[in-house]
């Protein structure tokens, strides 16, 4: 029996007054996911545990099938697995994003819509101007990149600037997490040079002065965080038996199925926002589903719309993974005579209004080979909470759709 995680990144969400006090979930047209639960069992999955901030790195752990307590790794170290930058064991890796600053304050985490010409242009100037034999930029994908130190202390405080849209970057430079660490406190200063150094370089663009005149959003500001040094961990094969695969566009969840030995699978015209290649990636699921015994599907666009504060777009990009990702994986499935079994959920909760990521326990769907229906008709917030699956911990989850049964490979 083959096996699928479809994870719709921040897509769960609170009830909202404009939207009649429902969610994006309850009012997208989705009638594929709720073909899935009503033919599937449903309930809810605390991806993030109550002591643990609610990152992506977190909650993705916990449904690819690692306990985040025991596997936690920030996800600077995994977006440098991603780009294939190899760490050593002093290396300090961190995520950097091209942020846009106006009036002091963090306006977009995301320094606009920014294209990969663009965004090389970007981290070439910043290794010229900012870079030395222990300074290092890696290009990434669009604002999303990597900054390493060759010897840093990640005893520091940063903070996710999606976490902190409207406020005051003055308010939020890197700190020592620990006062006895002296290395922390010049790994802290070290960075904070950097994001000030990084406003004077950027101003030298020709596209942001561009930009600037039309109005538009541009990246001013480097922002450093997720911190961390090289984690180690099992792989899939070790801990279940199965062989696994991943696709997505985004750095962090390649990092994470690489160092759990998963192969990555590329799509072209993959971008990790709604532009995203949808029709692309239910192609590849359906061709890694011949050769894998495990396929792990992400799809960030309801997450960005999210931090964007973009209710419109997050519904469309729901509409958009149910019509053109859903319909065509299910379509695939029953003309292969696939023997499968799905699971749909966010990772975390991303609401809309709020602009950041909460720890909320997630909706979720077992559907095919095995599944009992339990009777709920739609898939959302609420609807799934009546469900036989109830509320499941990373250790529930685990064993109840990865595991395989006796003699199953």
């Amino acid at each position: 029996m083959k096996r699928l995680i479809i994870v719709c990144d921040g897509m769960s969400d609170y009830p909202i007054k404009k939207l009649g006090n429902k969610t994006p979930l309850m009012v997208a047209k989705k009638p594929f996911m709720d073909k899935l639960a009503l033919e599937g069992a449903t309930g809810t999955f605390k991806t993030v545990p109550d002591d643990m901030s609610p990152g992506s790195e977190v909650a993705n752990l916990s449904i690819i099938g690692y306990d985040p307590r025991e596997n936690y790794c920030q996800r600077g170290v995994l977006e440098a697995a991603s780009l294939g930058v190899k760490l050593a064991p002093t290396d300090l890796a961190l995520r950097c994003n091209l942020i846009y600053v106006k009036d002091g304050k963090i306006a977009s985490h995301s320094g606009g819509d920014i294209e990969h010409a663009e965004a090389e242009e970007i981290i070439k100037l910043l290794n010229k101007e900012l870079g030395t034999k222990d300074i290092k930029f890696y290009q990434g994908f669009h604002y999303r990149h990597l900054l390493v130190l060759g010897a840093g202390s990640d005893k520091i405080k940063c903070y996710p600037p999606h976490d902190h849209v409207g406020e005051k970057y003055s308010d939020l430079m890197i700190t020592n997490a620990d006062t006895k660490d002296n290395d922390g406190q010049n790994t802290a200063d070290i960075l904070n040079e950097l994001i000030l150094r990084s406003k004077q370089v950027l101003e030298k663009l020709p596209s942001n002065s561009e930009k600037a005149k039309k109005g538009e959003r541009y990246p001013n500001l480097i922002w450093p965080w997720a911190q961390g040094h090289k984690p180690k961990m099992k792989t899939i094969k070790e801990l279940t038996g199965l062989s696994g695969a991943t696709i997505t566009a985004v750095d962090l969840i390649k990092g994470l199925s690489i160092y759990a030995g998963m192969d990555i699978i590329p799509v072209e015209g993959a971008t990790g926002n709604y532009k995203t290649n949808y029709e692309g990636k239910a192609q590849a699921t359906l061709e890694a589903l011949q050769k894998y015994d495990y396929v792990f599907l992400h799809i960030e666009a309801a997450d960005e719309a999210s931090h964007d504060r973009d209710i419109d777009l997050k519904i469309k990009v729901i509409e958009d993974l149910n019509n053109r990702l859903l319909a065509p994986i299910l379509k695939g499935i029953v003309d292969k005579n696939i023997d499968i079994r799905i699971a749909l959920l966010p990772d975390h909760s991303t609401p809309v209004e709020l602009g950041n990521h909460v720890k909320d326990a997630v909706p979720v769907v077992f559907w095919g080979s095995g599944i009992k229906p339990d009777g709920i008709k739609t898939f959302d917030e609420a609807s799934v909470k009546q469900g036989s699956l109830k509320e499941m911990s990373q250790k529930d989850f685990f064993r109840s759709f990865l595991m395989p049964a006796q003699g199953q490979r």
